[in-house]
């Protein structure tokens, strides 16, 4: 069964573009298309997506409400954001409005649709040099802690076996699975099985809210690791 792909841009060229690329891929499916924020959940209701192709800055409803109200709904889908190097702040405010990840626009097609198929797995890892580099700027610029659940979530650190701590910490500072069982010599599985422990006893969606939380908490500073 193919992926199915809602695109959100306010240009319809670059709609275009994505259209034409996505399609020429046989697991992934372009349902719709919407030109902003509130138009998605109109698009959404006549075609239910697996995921939705998100730009931030667009007219009326921005990228960052809409991926806000998309999650709202009662089975929705995964968001992931595009974004630009001098609109980074736009897509961590989105990772805390629920989208599964972000990418750059000017990404390879390889890129766009390995991460469309991640997040649609369930395995949200995206750009982790520039998940780190976004996340960096922002410890600096004292976002960190001004979220009122990290503080709730960082007390679940204690409830996390010394091994799931150890884990967290490396998928904070954007390790893949596979890098992760390299870097502790275990097996992929089993690293998995790790993750799912963290996700679930620090009330997470997904690893991109865990790199969030991991920085806006301290447990990750800039440069560490």
């Amino acid at each position: 069964m193919s992926i199915r792909v809602v695109l959100v841009d306010d240009q319809e060229m670059i709609r275009m573009g994505f259209r034409m690329v996505l399609s020429s891929r046989p697991e992934i499916e372009v349902v719709g298309e919407a030109s902003d924020g509130d138009e998605v959940l109109a698009v959404l209701a006549e075609h239910p997506a697996d995921v939705v192709l998100m730009d931030v800055r667009m007219p009326r409803v921005n990228g960052i409400d809409a991926t806000l109200r998309i999650n709202q709904l009662d089975d929705p889908p995964r968001v992931l954001v595009l974004t630009t190097f001098d609109l980074d702040e736009y897509a961590y405010e989105a990772l805390h409005a629920g989208a599964s990840g972000f990418l750059l626009k000017d990404a390879p097609l390889e890129e766009i649709a390995s991460a469309i198929r991640h997040v649609h797995d369930g395995d949200a890892v995206v750009a982790p040099s520039t998940t780190r580099r976004l996340l960096e700027q922002f410890t600096r610029a004292g976002t960190r802690g001004t979220h009122d659940d990290s503080a709730s979530r960082a007390a679940s650190f204690e409830h996390l076996t010394p091994r799931e701590d150890e884990v967290l910490r490396l998928v904070a500072r954007g390790l893949s699975n596979r890098e992760i069982a390299d870097e502790l010599v275990l097996t992929e599985g089993t690293v998995k099985v790790h993750v799912g422990h963290v996700l679930t006893k620090l009330g997470l969606r997904d690893r991109v809210q865990a790199v969030v939380l991991a920085y806006e908490t301290g447990l990750i500073t800039p440069g560490s690791g």
